[in-house]
């Protein structure tokens, strides 16, 4: 991992980056062949303006001085050739580069556990899956090349500089290790700045993100200037953080400049009194080697600059890194497929805790028969979702067995178990995509046919086609377009066209309206007809009719039986919900 406490360079970071360029090797040759040749034709263009002068000015001889005027161009033109390709040929790499680590990223974060995603701030992640990543291309080109580039061209010139005159390269090489300096300086500086600055951006992100997707929670409450102080608060971090990387640049390049002037000045001082001496430095040296320090000297201040860049780039690879890095993944390390199961669900001393020493399951033993229909009841956080999380791997349980069909599920392929089970939750999620795209999921083998006949089996196809475009409308971010009924109605013709052998309802049916419960209630017969199905449920009216009932109470099973053994327990907790549920319902009417 990179260090933020100004360590100036993470080699061990930059060579991972790096592993990211090998399928691309021919272009990066010939980024570094442009970047050679870039630095030849550099240093020449100086050296023919010196000939200009000294063989062409001076003597009047013209047939030279635009021979070498000439040559002068066509330097130039090179130059300019294999810059144009030296910056296209770079900026290609960086963003080929950041498309290969976004689609590893995107692909290793899309099998992490749920407890992952549980602990991890949506604004965050998308702010490195985002941001950050399109900052690593930057690292190509804008910074590593080009700071190549510049080393190579500055190492050729200080090579010309002392074969032409060690006095004058005296001079520039004097004044060189207070830039050099200066640089380190700033460069160390920059780099504990530019770490602020990406955490204030993934904070900025991940604030604005919640409040965006919570806005109405924000109204109901009239929590907006609340929520104003708290935004102004984040965005002022934010910009104290830019203005720290602002103050460094505003000290140092000032200081550049005035090196750059002062050694301009020492070298035209010193040059032009040994040229009017007649001595072996000329005017057309002198004005060589004022161009060969600026050539020196502005790489130097821009290298500072890139490495800004380079940095920024740097940091943001080793908060993608970080999650690339991260083993987050439920092991699966099945080897069996589940083919045509009956369903048979059996649950032995299962155990789980969220959090290591807090158990939310306490040796659950559940069995569930292939075709019934088990419901699950219990107060808020007695550990109901838990059950059906569990089932589709979703968590790791710390012991126990979960077995399906008489197979532990630690033993069946994750892919294979969850293609068996559907889920229907209470808070249903919907992409902004087609009602049609929303049930079949991009899945090719489901055709529009298969999803309007499932449609009509279980009653919701007058519904979707009193809809604008019927199966073709969008339903905008999260389904905001449908109400929640309708939503759960699309859930469950999602269910229903995947044709699982197990089927589960989490809290389906809780809040929705009347009417919608009518559609709803008819759907749940339909699709629960024949297979397996896991009904956790609020309201106890709408599974009377379940074969089985578990009564959960603080992670274990307190109670089993179907509705009519469980209401004539005196004192059983059923009982006891039913009573208030009932009475709650009849004061409400």
């Amino acid at each position: 991992m990179a260090d933020s406490k100004g360590n100036a360079f993470d080699f061990g970071l930059f060579k991972k980056l790096l592993s990211y360029t090998r399928p691309y090797k021919g272009r990066m040759y010939f980024v570094g062949l442009s970047a050679v040749l870039i630095s030849v034709f550099a240093v020449l263009r100086p050296i023919y303006i010196e000939y200009a002068m000294d063989l062409g000015m001076q003597p009047k001889n013209m047939d030279t001085l635009l021979y070498y005027i000439g040559l002068s161009l066509l330097v130039l033109l090179g130059e300019s050739i294999f810059q144009l390709l030296f910056i296209y040929f770079a900026n290609w790499l960086g963003q080929q580069v950041v498309l290969d680590i976004r689609t590893k990223l995107f692909n290793h974060m899309i099998y992490f556990k749920k407890q992952y995603y549980d602990k991890s701030a949506v604004g965050r992640l998308v702010t490195r899956a985002v941001n950050d990543i399109e900052t690593i291309s930057s690292i190509f080109s804008q910074g590593l090349f080009m700071i190549i580039s510049d080393l190579l061209k500055m190492l050729v010139i200080a090579g010309v500089m002392l074969y032409k005159s060690w006095q004058l390269s005296l001079i520039v090489f004097v004044i060189l290790p207070f830039i050099l300096y200066a640089t380190r300086v700033f460069q160390r500086k920059m780099k504990v700045a530019f770490e602020e600055v990406r955490t204030q951006v993934a904070n900025l992100n991940s604030f604005v993100q919640e409040r965006v997707t919570g806005m109405k929670i924000v109204q109901i409450f009239s929590r907006e200037r609340i929520e104003r102080e708290k935004f102004n608060e984040i965005n002022q971090k934010h910009m104290r953080a830019w203005n720290k990387t602002v103050w460094y640049n505003s000290i140092f390049f000032p200081i550049a400049e005035m090196v750059t002037s002062i050694t301009i000045g020492l070298l035209v001082w010193y040059g032009g009194l040994r040229a009017v001496e007649n001595d072996v430095i000329t005017i057309g040296l002198v004005t060589a080697f004022i161009q060969f320090s600026q050539m020196l000297f502005t790489p130097l201040r821009q290298i500072a600059d890139k490495f800004n860049t380079l940095q920024m780039g740097m940091v943001a690879a080793n908060r993608v890194f970080g999650i690339l890095d991260t083993d987050a993944r439920i092991k699966d390390e099945g080897t069996r497929e589940l083919d045509q199961i009956k369903g048979d669900i059996s649950f032995q001393d299962v155990r789980f805790s969220y959090l290591e020493g807090e158990e939310v399951l306490r040796g659950i033993n559940l069995e569930v028969a292939a075709g019934q229909t088990v419901a699950i009841v219990g107060s808020t956080g007695a550990g109901k979702s838990t059950i059906i999380n569990l089932l589709s791997r979703f968590y790791e349980i710390d012991s126990g067995h979960i077995l399906i069909d008489g197979t532990d599920i630690q033993d069946v392929k994750i892919a294979s178990l969850r293609s068996e089970i559907a889920v229907v939750l209470q808070d249903v999620f919907l992409f902004a995509d087609s009602i049609l795209n929303n049930i079949t999921l991009n899945n090719p083998d489901i055709s529009e046919e298969d999803v309007v006949n499932a449609a009509k089996a279980i009653g919701v196809d007058k519904f979707i086609s009193s809809l604008p475009e019927g199966y073709h409308y969008n339903v905008k971010e999260r389904g905001a377009m449908l109400s929640s009924g309708q939503r759960q109605l699309i859930a469950f013709l999602r269910a229903y066209v995947s044709n699982p052998s197990i089927l589960v309802l989490d809290e389906a049916t809780s809040s929705v309206d009347s009417n919608s419960e009518q559609l709803i209630q008819k759907a749940i017969n339909k699709i629960t007809k024949g297979r397996t199905s896991i009904v956790i449920a609020h309201r106890l009216a709408t599974i009377k009719k379940a074969d089985k009932i578990i009564v959960m109470e603080k992670g274990q099973i307190v109670e089993m039986g179907n509705h009519k053994s469980l209401l004539e327990k005196e004192d059983g907790y059923y009982r006891k919900l039913y009573e208030v549920q009932f009475a709650a319902n009849s004061e409400s009417v």
